[in-house]
């Protein structure tokens, strides 16, 4: 557990306005969330673990060992190994032994995988664009600032 010093809460008024900047942000990411779940599983049978786990395969042509996979993603090893599993299965990813480390193997993206992801990345582009669509460039900016902020801070 992160270990942080203790914070004392000097304007009652801005704290609460903290404390409902988070709970809206936690509503908002359920929302687009929920929202992309649905549009994977409609329009590509597909879940988003499943997206997540390709899009960094996609990223990382040379392909990616499993922690680091696990490590860019933030889930375990072992949320990752059923996810790559299903993926292999499916012809979309594939296991590499490592030459260094015969018990260690590197996943890639096939063929299959990559074309699959060329579409899903730009259909992925046009439903987050069109549920910010109201959302302008300077506020976009400002929320990813903030959104630093936080990430940096603590």
């Amino acid at each position: 557990m992160e270990q942080t010093t203790e914070h004392q809460v000097t304007d009652e008024h801005l704290a609460r306005q903290r404390l409902r900047l988070w709970l809206q942000m936690l509503k908002a990411v359920r929302h687009v969330e929920g929202s992309l779940r649905e549009r994977l599983r409609s329009g590509y049978d597909t879940t988003l673990p499943r997206f997540d786990v390709l899009a960094a395969l996609h990223a990382a042509p040379e392909g990616m060992k499993m922690s680091e996979l696990s490590q860019q993603l933030v889930v375990s090893n072992g949320n990752v190994t059923g996810v790559v599993d299903r993926l292999v299965a499916d012809g979309l990813a594939e296991r590499q032994t490592v030459e260094s480390d015969r018990r260690a193997f590197r996943v890639l993206i096939t063929p299959a995988g990559r074309t699959l992801m060329d579409e899903m990345v730009a259909e992925h582009l046009r439903w987050i664009d069109g549920m910010f669509s109201e959302i302008s460039e300077t506020d976009a900016a400002r929320g990813i600032s903030i959104m630093l902020d936080i990430r940096n801070k603590h």
